[in-house]
């Protein structure tokens, strides 16, 4: 209690009453967590430096008006390196109840309480914690901790504490914009920058095919887009493709027939390349690939029966040759209303490999006037259609003019959230993105796009056997835009404290189901394999790609502070579970 009667020295001689800490500062503690047994509680945190004094303040009660004011709580106890104290009321006023079971090496405090102690021993209950260590002062956020009933030998419930953080995950957020994708190479360095460096693992490539209007794709381009594609799968980032023939106005594209017999070529390109291959934008039709002026399927707005025809004709053909697993993007909500349904993909139909269930939206001039250059032809319906399709579909694109205040952050983040946006052009245009910035809401646009999965909390027993069975319940929220929506594996993976080695046990939930701005549970009985040697074992979640399991930067990282192992692609989930 030294550190303690040094603070109350100090209260009597400044004539204080209160001890008012210093202003929170997180830097130094991370991975905060609390979990329980029938009779003990757990209490854990990571830190940075060597403090003298690592603290726990519990309020049991969880009411911030009574025990000591301490970062939104009110503690009605302390745990101060190895000794709980009881608040006495009022001010900074203690008194010592006892020893405690405490550790403070390699840069984890943690801390087993008797929950009698602490007056939690009747029946599960919660309680709100905050951490602090010293010198220098660092306070963490407010926690809660819901109690897992008793009687699971040593199971319990941890809580995770979330992170505001920016960092990269597969197929969601910002995207570099490449428009020579034919021509110039991409730089493997380059590449690997955006991710380490911005965040961003995503890259575009719109792929121009002048040279063969009239004639097959040669085998120079066809190893151009190979190349390009081990070179993004190499720097650790998957690819939005589209195809065009020409950027001029003119719409110098190719007839139907062509697009097809070119679409037969490119179709062992596709599947050889679908685990880089995030999604295809529609293309081939018109300049740049955005189907408004064309030579060949209907002019400027000007469109017959016979052109929604050849319309339709090349997005059969390349929903044939994609990967059914791969969705395929429409540059406006009239198209796929006009081709295929004008009722929105239901739930019941989504992830189904139909057509309406693999064709999303793209939408490359967001906010830039009433009705974005003409994405919306009728908001009053275009819009609840658009809301609710996708909320299963592919939703992205890029800003193309400043319209304040259509423009500006308030607008933008709505529609963003209300159509489920999952990428966004991070070269383009500068001016809207520029406004996000100065406007404050660009850090959480970023963050927000595609998904953001936070565990929230986590159930677990403390024992298993071997072939018997192993129940945990996940809970977490989805704080991103979107939900994922390409195939996403998931998996609780069993890792032996002593050798290492890991167990991987395949999950059956759907991260796609994972709805954005909602809270979803993972609540499943695992059967502990039979070959499984006894000892204890860490619990991890993975949520790896299916197709690139091996690569761990293509697994999903949750937001959460202190669970991500970037060699494994691994999130821990801060228990271990005896096998016997």
């Amino acid at each position: 209690m030294r550190k303690l009667a040094r603070y109350l020295t100090l209260l009597s001689f400044l004539g204080a009453s209160i001890l008012v800490a210093p202003s929170a500062a997180l830097a130094a503690i991370t991975a905060p967590s609390a979990t329980n047994t029938a009779t003990t509680v757990t209490y854990q945190f990571t830190y940075t430096g060597s403090p003298a004094y690592a603290r726990a303040y519990l309020d049991t009660d969880r009411n911030p008006a009574t025990g000591f004011a301490q970062g939104g709580a009110g503690a009605d106890f302390l745990l101060e390196n190895a000794s709980l104290y009881r608040h006495n009321g009022g001010g900074w006023s203690w008194t010592l109840v006892g020893p405690v079971t405490f550790s403070a090496s390699g840069g984890t405090a943690r801390w087993t309480v008797s929950r009698a102690s602490i007056g939690e021993s009747a029946t599960p209950n919660d309680a709100d914690l905050v951490f602090q260590v010293e010198s220098p002062l660092e306070t963490s956020a407010r926690l809660t901790h819901v109690y897992a009933g008793g009687g699971d030998g040593g199971g319990g419930t941890v809580t995770y504490a979330p992170t505001t953080a920016d960092f990269p995950n597969p197929e969601r957020g910002l995207y570099h914009h490449t428009g020579d994708c034919d021509k110039n190479d991409f730089s493997l360095a380059t590449l690997q920058s955006y991710r380490t460096g911005q965040n961003i693992s995503l890259v575009m490539c719109v792929f121009y095919l002048a040279e063969f209007r009239t004639t097959p794709i040669s085998q120079a381009a066809l190893d151009q887009l190979q190349q390009q594609l081990d070179t993004v799968r190499a720097a650790g980032l998957k690819m939005i493709l589209r195809f065009a023939y020409t950027t001029s106005t003119d719409g110098a594209d190719a007839a139907k027939d062509r697009v097809l017999a070119h679409l037969d070529q490119l179709k062992p390109y596709l599947n050889a390349n679908k685990d880089v291959i995030y999604l295809m934008q529609a293309g081939f039709i018109g300049a740049w690939g955005e189907w408004y002026y064309t030579q060949n399927f209907g002019n400027a707005g000007t469109v017959t029966a016979a052109d929604w025809a050849n319309r339709k004709a090349v997005v059969d053909k390349l929903l044939s040759v994609l990967p059914s697993s791969r969705m395929v993007q429409l540059r406006t909500p009239k198209f796929k209303r006009t081709l295929y349904a004008t009722t929105p993909v239901s739930s019941g139909q989504a992830y189904g490999g139909s057509a309406v269930a693999r064709l999303g939206h793209h939408n490359d001039c967001f906010l830039a006037s009433p009705d974005d250059y003409g994405t919306y032809e009728n908001a009053a319906v275009e819009y609840p259609y658009l809301e609710a399709d996708t909320s299963y579909v592919a939703m992205g694109g890029e800003t193309c003019n400043p319209n304040p205040p259509r423009s500006d952050c308030p607008t933008a983040k709505d529609e963003l959230s209300r159509f489920h946006w999952s990428y966004l052009n991070t070269d383009y245009h500068t001016g809207v993105l520029g406004s996000w910035s100065t406007g404050g809401c660009l850090a959480e646009i970023t963050r927000s796009l595609g998904y953001r999965f936070a565990l929230q909390s986590g159930t677990y027993p403390g024992t298993a056997t071997r072939g018997g069975a192993l129940p945990v319940t996940i809970t977490l929220r989805n704080d991103g835009y979107a939900a994922p929506f390409n195939p996403r594996g998931l998996e609780l993976v069993l890792r032996n404290t002593s050798t290492g080695a890991l167990h991987r046990l395949p999950l059956t939930a759907d991260p796609r189901r994972w709805a954005a701005g909602a809270t979803s549970t993972i609540s499943q009985t695992v059967t502990v394999p039979a070959s499984l040697p006894a000892g204890r074992y860490a619990l991890l979640l993975g949520l790896p790609d299916p197709l690139l399991s091996a690569r761990p930067e293509y697994s999903i990282r949750l937001a959460n502070e202190g669970v991500w192992e970037p060699a494994t692609g691994l999130n821990d989930l801060r228990h271990t579970v005896t096998i016997s």
